[in-house]
């Protein structure tokens, strides 16, 4: 393998983070920024994001050996279809130096590549949004969910966030005391759990409140839904209980009954020992018992990967996911 250099961008809604890896597996270089994408921040503010992240990978190399990059992220499609947004980020690749080809992927793709090296599987991610998809040939194919916290992401953080609000506002409905997940919400939310003479004032307090945001931030509560589980609550048990069979459900409309290719979970509520994970890998390993279930690695190192896996003189893709990423697949 020759000496060149490839780079790797994992861009999300609160950091944009970048690597630089040579086609003999060395991580060379690495940054990070700020929340960079277009979708959630415009693209000049993008932009800005990815140059303080490439600049930081960069900083003491050659940006003329980069042979070639790809940049993740969430809404891949609609960048790729905004000429002022493509433009913008075309020009900061060049700032920086960088005159190789790149190019711009999902962020499901990238989280695929950085679990496994197969060319062919499935790809679930449960974070602030929810979606799964099939790899053929490294590339996705039918894809379920993925839609929005208005329209989908069943079982995402979003979800949880909002479930756990739905069942604050339906104990004070019911005038019934807050339960442990409900107490945590209202603590949250409102600085104090102490409900109203009229619980209606509470339960329009919480409403404005709620609704005054902007409605992704309620994934920020999903973790008191996994803390008020782990305190032995039934309520949030159930409410990751349900979210365990929706994620799932996921996987069940696109990945055909006999397939034996590899999962991958990314995605901060997949990823680790998580409440979520606990339950979705064993009813994926009871409806495909062949199939091998990978945790996503690096973002950004899968990315570069897959950047490294387009240039002809990288003649074995698996052992550089292996020097990379710690696994070998195929």
């Amino acid at each position: 393998m020759s000496d060149g250099m490839v780079v790797g961008l994992d861009i999300g809604g609160t950091s944009t983070r970048a690597t630089v890896v040579s086609l003999a597996g060395e991580r060379l270089g690495a940054g990070q920024s700020g929340g960079g994408n277009p979708t959630s921040h415009g693209a000049d503010r993008a932009a800005e994001q990815l140059r303080l992240a490439l600049a930081g990978a960069l900083a003491g190399l050659d940006p003329g050996l980069v042979r070639a990059g790809t940049i993740g992220l969430a809404g891949a499609g609609r960048l790729l279809a905004d000429p002022a947004g493509r433009a913008a980020f075309d020009r900061t690749w060049h700032e920086v130096g960088l005159r190789c080809r790149y190019d711009i992927l999902g962020d499901a793709l990238v989280a695929y590549a950085s679990g496994t090296a197969e060319p062919d599987g499935t790809i679930l991610i449960a974070g602030t949004g929810a979606i799964a998809a099939e790899v053929r040939d490294m590339a996705l194919d039918r894809v379920a969910d993925g839609h929005g916290w208005l329209l989908g992401d069943a079982g995402s953080g979003f979800w949880l966030g909002r479930e756990a609000v739905r069942r604050a506002l339906a104990d004070l409905d019911r005038h019934l005391p807050p339960g442990p997940l409900s107490t945590l919400v209202l603590t949250e939310l409102l600085g104090s759990a102490e409900v109203a003479a009229r619980p209606r004032d509470t339960v329009d307090t919480l409403v404005q409140t709620v609704t005054r945001r902007p409605p992704v931030e309620l994934a920020a509560l999903a973790p008191l839904v996994i803390r008020a589980d782990r305190d032995g609550d039934p309520a949030a048990a159930a409410i990751l209980a349900e979210a365990a069979r929706l994620v799932a459900a996921n996987v069940d409309r696109i990945r055909p009954t006999d397939a034996r290719t590899p999962i991958v979970l990314g995605g901060g509520l997949l990823t680790g020992d998580t409440p979520l994970a606990d339950a979705v890998r064993p009813a994926l390993a009871a409806r495909w018992p062949d199939a091998p279930v990978y945790g996503a690695g690096d973002g950004a190192l899968g990315a570069a990967w897959l950047a490294a896996r387009t240039l002809p003189e990288l003649t074995d893709p698996a052992e550089l996911h292996r020097r990379l990423l710690g696994r070998l697949d195929s």
